[in-house]
């Protein structure tokens, strides 16, 4: 196999164990800070031993600033998991994941404000055709708008979102440290920050609930940070970018199929509309490019 191939089936992978993501968290049974807890602690052992095993921990990477940084970044992952874990109580597993997916806009606005950098007129567009899809998937009643439980789901998925953005942020300023080493730090973050928190007297009675959190942990966490890392290091943006689909598409199979979540039209087509928006942003499609295309065609 090529890296490219080898990139691709990591990528793949990754993104179809994220979709099962939700359906392990309802499945474990666990209050959410007590999944959270799980999954950081059985993901830091699983990082932490393919750290050591790759010789990614010596010398130790972070120095200074470094782990100022690194630690908000962690800080802000961690309650990103603690929003959209729970926002599958409230909005369903599928429409909780699209609306998340909204990540690349909130970095944008975030790039903006925080670093004082522009947004390109050309990508205006697809702000907007993200905006209209997530209006059509929310779908809610407006005569009784204060009582939607829907609704609390979905501005949960949101603030996960942009809580999501600002570790994407700060972890581009920790240039020169391994993705695995810092997956590490978040989960061990993760750690010290839920175990206060985390309620030891309604732990799962059953071996079932047991491995939903193992596999959470060990699989969705370290072998899936694993995956994708490996294969950003191997693929263009624009395969990323079009496999990045697996993970809501799974995630909606997930919710049909084992909930029998069934979606309106108009929620289908904000599906679509959200998605084909951060598909388009990621590429940098725009009308520019198209009309620069045809005139070219129309030359030769």
């Amino acid at each position: 196999l090529t890296s490219k191939q080898v990139g691709v089936l990591g990528m793949s992978s990754a993104m179809v164990l994220s979709g099962f993501i939700g359906f392990l968290v309802v499945e474990s049974e666990q209050p959410i800070w007590n999944v959270i807890f799980f999954r950081c602690l059985f993901g830091a052992m699983g990082l932490a031993l393919y750290c050591i095993w790759r010789g990614y921990l010596s010398p130790w990477p972070l120095r200074g600033k470094q782990v100022v940084i690194a630690l908000m970044a962690a800080v802000a992952l961690v309650f990103n998991w603690v929003l959209l874990f729970s926002a599958f109580n409230y909005a369903s597993i599928s429409l909780s994941t699209v609306v998340y997916n909204t990540q690349p806009f909130f970095l944008l606005l975030a790039g903006a404000l925080i670093l004082g950098e522009k947004i390109e007129v050309q990508k205006l567009p697809w702000f907007v055709s993200a905006f209209v899809g997530i209006v059509l998937i929310i779908d809610v009643d407006l005569a009784d708008l204060a009582g939607d439980q829907q609704l609390i789901g979905f501005a949960m998925a949101m603030g996960a979102a942009i809580l999501y953005a600002l570790n994407t942020l700060l972890t581009k300023r920790l240039t020169g440290v391994r993705p695995e080493v810092i997956a590490l730090l978040n989960t061990v973050v993760g750690i010290c920050i839920l175990l206060p928190m985390a309620n030891f007297t309604i732990l799962p009675e059953h071996a079932l609930n047991w491995s939903y959190l193992l596999i959470l942990g060990l699989v969705h966490t370290c072998l899936m940070y694993i995956l994708m890392y490996s294969a950003y290091q191997k693929l263009p943006i624009t395969i990323i970018a079009i496999l990045a689909f697996l993970y809501p598409a799974v995630a909606i199979l997930v919710d049909y199929f084992i909930y029998q979540e069934s979606l309106t039209l108009l929620q289908w087509l904000g599906i679509i509309a959200v998605l084909l928006s951060v598909t388009g942003l990621n590429l940098g499609w725009s009308l520019k490019n198209k009309q620069q295309l045809k005139t070219a065609a129309d030359k030769s």
